[in-house]
């Protein structure tokens, strides 16, 4: 075991928390970066504040980051020379944290929400299934509305596509059309999603 491991073992919390950085290393996703001393090369390649990459020793850079009071991270490690910067580690780390949740915010997942109905709905019910349609497009997620015949009601088909032409005209404004009514054995489908904003 080299010095540098050694020394690492004697410093750091049996919890895994790392005394020197203050903050729990098997709990801290974003912390990918190898930075100072724990970057392994003899050279590596520093893309300065104009963005020109220099080669120079490692060791030649970890003194400008110490004289300058700030870090020397590895940005790319999978190349014949590791391309680092010398930045402040606490800042960049933040900046990448806040990045990710913003990426997290723009990925949402969308429900699709299922809205079941009968051909003879009375109003009240249909007002009731209605409005539970509404909350779930105004909260961005898609309708599936499952109308379901019984019996001699499959007589009348166009019953049911009437309450789906019904359901389109209330919800017109917050909800278009992804699917149009088809009828597939005793159930007619319709899907829904929100109105682009």
């Amino acid at each position: 075991m080299n010095f540098l491991l050694i020394l690492i073992a004697l410093f750091s919390h049996p919890d895994g928390k790392d005394i020197f950085r203050g903050y729990d290393t098997n709990k801290d996703k974003f912390d990918k970066f190898r930075i100072n001393e724990e970057i392994i090369a003899e050279n590596v390649r520093l893309v300065g504040e104009e963005g020109e990459p220099v080669v120079i020793a490692l060791s030649a850079a970890l003194a400008i980051a110490r004289e300058k009071s700030l870090d020397l991270v590895e940005i790319t490690a999978n190349q014949e020379l590791p391309v680092v910067r010398i930045i402040d580690y606490s800042k960049f780390k933040f900046d990448q944290i806040k990045k990710a949740k913003e990426a997290k915010k723009k990925q949402k997942i969308v429900h699709i929400k299922e809205i079941k109905m009968r051909p003879a709905i009375d109003d009240n019910d249909f007002t009731h299934k209605v409005n539970r349609a509404k909350d779930f497009l105004e909260k961005g997620d898609k309708v599936k509305f499952t109308l379901m015949f019984r019996g001699r009601e499959m007589v009348h088909p166009e019953l049911g596509f009437e309450v789906m032409e019904k359901v389109q005209e209330v919800l017109k404004d917050i909800g278009t059309i992804e699917k149009r009514p088809i009828q597939e054995g005793r159930n007619i489908t319709m899907y829904m999603t929100p109105v682009s904003k």
